[in-house]
């Protein structure tokens, strides 16, 4: 239990500084141990090297900068720490099979060669329900945020959404039933490194329950197709860490393939309740995939990894 306590609180401590250097003798001397003993620490508890897991954890960060950001290759090189962009690309190509410029202009975005982080423990993943809806007319009011790619995580965990929603539905008569949150990443600004990514969020309810509080809506299509379906009933201040698990977890242990198109967050208020007036949140979050995958989800433990036969 000691050592199982000790790694857990390495990989929470790698996990937000993928982008410092990480010499195995930093990591070792953070840590209060010697390097040999910490990485048969690590192994003994968690079965992979230390050294080739904080690898593939950055190169799973790079391939979220390359697909969402306008960083070019050589910046996401050396953001990890790869001493030149011909060392990066190999080391790239190796985990995913794709060299980073090709990886970075596909039309869809694959899970293979995204490495999940290690959960130790029994956490609740959620399980997903594959799903196909159709076209959908809706009205919305669209925000944009620009953001560097180190900092959007902390604008995603600053609760955008709560303002926004609240702004249009302060002053309704009538809460609709359902109501939609539409977001996507974009590559932003070439050249300001503090606005390389953009964020589109959209708030948005059905034709039909338009309120008066949205003067400004335009209509918004929902893009039919198939997606994963995740649910979520819990606390507004856990909602995007729940995003997050999905993200980072559950689409590389699904192995699943990102279609272009939206994320979308589905909202059930409660007893006509106005969206982020109280602490619990209803939501299906759904993402845009390219089909349903073959999996077995019940050979997916709750700790995060496929259960071996």
């Amino acid at each position: 239990m000691i050592k199982a306590d000790i790694v857990n609180g390495l990989l929470n401590w790698l996990e937000d500084h993928l982008d410092l250097p990480l010499l195995l003798d930093d990591v070792a001397a953070k840590s209060g141990y010697s390097k040999w003993y910490l990485q048969r620490m690590f192994r003994d508890v968690t079965g992979q090297k230390l050294g080739a897991y904080i690898r593939a954890r950055r190169l799973s960060r790079a391939a979220l900068a390359l697909r969402a950001s306008s960083h070019s290759i050589l910046d996401i090189a050396l953001l990890y720490h790869f001493d030149s962009q011909q060392t990066f690309t190999r080391t790239f190509k190796k985990q995913f099979g794709l060299t980073p410029a090709v990886y970075r202009h596909a039309s869809c975005w694959s899970a293979k060669g995204l490495c999940p982080p290690i959960r130790l423990g029994k956490t609740q993943l959620p399980q997903p329900k594959f799903i196909n809806i159709p076209d959908m007319p809706l009205m919305g009011v669209t925000r944009i945020y620009h953001s560097s790619f180190e900092r959007i995580e902390r604008l995603f965990h600053s609760d955008l959404r709560a303002p926004f929603w609240r702004q249009y539905l302060d002053g309704a008569n009538i809460i609709p039933p359902v109501l939609y949150g539409l977001h996507r990443l974009e590559p932003g600004n070439t050249i300001d490194n503090d606005r390389d990514i953009i964020l589109n969020y959209t708030i948005a309810m059905q034709l039909g329950t338009f309120s008066e509080s949205m003067p400004m809506a335009r209509p918004v299509m929902l893009e039919g197709g198939d997606y994963a379906q995740f649910n979520y009933e819990g606390y507004v201040e856990e909602f995007q860490n729940f995003i997050q698990l999905i993200d980072d977890t559950m689409v590389p242990l699904l192995g699943l393939t990102r279609r272009q198109g939206l994320d979308i967050e589905r909202f059930h208020p409660r007893n006509d309740e106005k969206l982020f007036s109280s602490d619990f949140l209803r939501c299906d979050y759904l993402i845009p995939i390219v089909k349903r995958p073959a999996v077995n989800l019940s050979r997916i433990d709750g700790g995060g990894s496929p259960v071996q036969a």
